[in-house]
């Protein structure tokens, strides 16, 4: 069993790192291999809707999504990170996502879990939250919850680690991943069948 964290953070070591941390951390103990993918400073392209992904089978432009998208197999679980920018995720980690999401074969992502984890220094928390969330509930991946909203406070990563509410949040998270990846090998090695889904249903409102 394997998860990969993404930081969404320009800052590589930054607080969002240092939330994300706290999570793989817990996952190790819990006899989970945890993976911190940092998205880097470079541009990261938008998702300009050219749907050369249905025929290429990965993203026109050739940079980490598409190696994100071909290492999908190797993990069970995502946890995507991001700083709260004006009270929403950062640019670079949802313009990643955009086309992640929408160029990955569905095969890839369905039925794996899902988390979001957002440091913010004052507000915005929820609001990015909810947003991040967003492209999991789209894919029949799992939302994973924890304690309270997972959410990290401060201005530098040492603040971050004086929220103890905040760190407890995301150790139960990691806790929480552990228990549903492990309940959903046993459901497997029992012969409980994964869910067989209709072909998707687009209605356009016109």
């Amino acid at each position: 069993m394997k998860v990969l964290l993404v930081n969404g953070s320009p800052n590589e070591h930054g607080c969002t790192y240092t939330a994300l941390s706290e999570v793989a951390e817990t996952l190790k103990k819990n006899d989970v291999d945890a993976e911190i993918l940092w998205l880097g400073k470079k541009a990261m392209p938008d998702c300009i809707a050219c749907f050369q992904c249905r025929t290429k089978g990965e993203c026109v432009f050739g940079d980490i999504v598409n190696e994100t998208s071909a290492r999908m197999d190797e993990f069970d679980a995502l946890v995507v990170g991001s700083p709260v920018y004006y009270g929403g995720p950062n640019g670079r980690l949802t313009s990643f996502l955009d086309r992640l999401m929408f160029s990955t074969p569905n095969s890839k992502l369905r039925g794996k879990l899902a988390a979001s984890v957002v440091s913010c220094r004052r507000g915005g928390a929820t609001a990015a939250f909810e947003r991040l969330n967003m492209y999991f509930s789209m894919l029949n991946m799992h939302i994973v919850s924890s304690q309270y909203w997972n959410q990290v406070h401060g201005y530098t990563p040492d603040d971050v680690r004086k929220d103890e509410e905040g760190l407890q949040t995301m150790r139960t998270l990691g806790q929480n991943i552990a228990y549903l990846l492990k309940a959903q090998k046993a459901a497997s090695d029992s012969g409980v069948e994964k869910p067989e889904y209709e072909e998707t249903i687009y209605t356009n409102f016109i």
